[in-house]
Parts: structure tokens; sequence; C-alpha cells
């Protein structure tokens, strides 16, 4: 049988995110294109693939049998991609970067801007939310983020501390530590409520009311200016951020650490090789 590469992709996001219309954004397609891919995979093998149910689509026996395989397929595709774009020289061509939304608007928009400058024929992607992008399946070429990276193929280091504080809106009156029934919270969402922040400024105020949960920075850092509540917000955000002051509570919350990392298959790649010696420049500490 012959299997085509772009219909495994194709299944692969499938099994992935469960319907159609996750795959075709993923894969970057319509959904009656994911369709038509699926099924002709599916004449090709001569078995159903997936079992339709009311919430998805659950792989089948065959399906799962497909998908080791098709895994196995994608690593030895991705691979060589890697090892083709590791060898270009010229600074031309595409990045795709990888970060959270404050981090990307505050840190790295003037560092690419300075890239692009340097660069004119560069193509630069910024992706800004709270996804890990996938770097051995090139999902980004380099990843900006607070959770270490152990993955084995990736080359990563720690960039920067970020000092983190607590902001309120100006001239907004807070009660002391013990009479908080009247402090509004503006925090992380049940998602991220584990955050080290999260956690401090709960405990600095464990009856206050959490009126506002995002798991964007920027959103937070607003709703604060709008007189929405107090929230911990990294400093470069908060600092900048017309509105809002610092609130000392007699101690700061915990800051994080940032870590890069791309595939080491691209440690040779001109244009990774110019921004990654421009990052370290302007931001590692």
């Amino acid at each position: 049988m012959a299997l085509d590469w772009d219909h495994l992709r194709t299944f692969l996001a499938v099994a992935r995110e469960g319907t159609l219309g996750a795959a075709a954004r993923v894969v970057g397609q319509t959904q009656p294109t994911v369709g038509r891919r699926l099924s002709s995979l599916e004449a090709t093998v001569g078995h159903a693939l997936f079992q339709r149910t009311t919430t998805g689509l659950v792989l089948t026996d065959e399906g799962n049998a497909v998908l080791q395989h098709a895994e196995r397929i994608e690593e030895e595709v991705f691979s060589f991609e890697r090892q083709l774009a590791g060898n270009e020289a010229s600074l031309d061509g595409g990045l795709r970067i990888s970060s959270s939304d404050w981090f990307g608007t505050l840190m790295l928009a003037p560092v690419l801007a300075q890239l692009g400058e340097q660069h004119p024929a560069l193509s630069i992607e910024l992706l800004t939310d709270s996804r890990l992008y996938s770097l051995p399946r090139r999902e980004a070429d380099i990843v900006f983020r607070i959770v270490p990276f152990d993955e084995p193929e990736v080359i990563s280091r720690r960039l920067m501390h970020i000092p983190y504080a607590v902001y309120r809106p100006v001239g907004l009156a807070i009660p002391v530590a013990g009479r908080e029934q009247g402090v509004r919270l503006i925090t992380m969402d049940a998602a991220f409520a584990d955050m080290p922040d999260a956690r401090w400024i709960k405990k600095m105020f464990p009856d206050a009311h959490p009126a506002y949960r995002s798991n964007n920075r920027s959103v937070q850092a607003r709703l604060c200016a709008q007189g929405a509540g107090i929230a911990v917000l990294p400093v470069p955000l908060g600092d900048t951020t017309p509105g809002i002051e610092r609130l000392d509570l007699g101690e700061q919350p915990p800051g994080r650490d940032t870590f890069m990392g791309y595939h080491r298959d691209l440690r040779r790649l001109a244009r990774l090789r110019a921004l990654v010696q421009l990052v370290v420049e302007r931001l590692a500490n």
C-alpha cells in the first residue's frame, strides 16, 4: 500500500486532538480536507481507525496500531527536516518563537525588532500563549518558558530571573493583612492555581475574594489598572503598566526563572544562532 505522509500527519493530529475541527487548526487545513484525508487513509489501510462518539473520535485497535508506526515515521521526518535546517548557513528564512504573552511583548519584541533590522531577510513568527510547544516536532524553533527543559535532545539554559511584586490601582486603599475581607484578587485561573505566586497571594490574603482569574498576565495588569483589584505581576510588566503601583506587604512574592531552549539539531542554524546571541546579550542575567 502507498501511504501519504500528509495523510499520516492528519491522522496524528486527529488522534491527539480528538476532533476534526481541532485537528484542522493544528495542521492548517479546513475540516472537510481533514475528513477527506482521514477517510482516504482508512481506505488505504482497509480499516476504520477511529470510533465516532458523541464527544469526539476515539482510536480503534487498528488505529492504535497505526499510531505507533505513524509516530515513528513522524520522528524520522522531523529529524530529517531539523538536520536539513540545521545546516543552513544563510541569515534569511523563518524563525518560529514561543513565549508567554507579556514576555513576548515586553522582553522579546525589542530584541526581535533589532534582529530584523540587522537581518532584514528574516521572517519571524512569535507565538504567545500558555501552551508548551514541542521542539522535537518543530512546533517552534526556540522556546522561552518558566518550566525547565528536561528533554535530552533540547539545548537549554537559564536565561534570567524575573522578580514579581504585588500591584494595586494607583491610590487604592488596601486593608492590612488580617482584615482582608474587602480585598479583591486578580489571580491565575484554575489550571495555574499551583503557581508559586498564586499560592503566595492566597497565603497573604486567605479570606480575600478571587474576583478575576486569567492565565494571561497582560490581562491581569489591565484589570488591575481598571481598578478591579490587586495582582501579583512580573516586575517588568507591572512597572511599565500605567495606572498601577507596587504594594508593599513586607514580603516579596516568589520570582521565576526563565529558560530558553532549542533542538540540538538546529544548533548550527545561522539565523537561530544570531537570535540566541542577541537574546543573551540583551536579556541574560
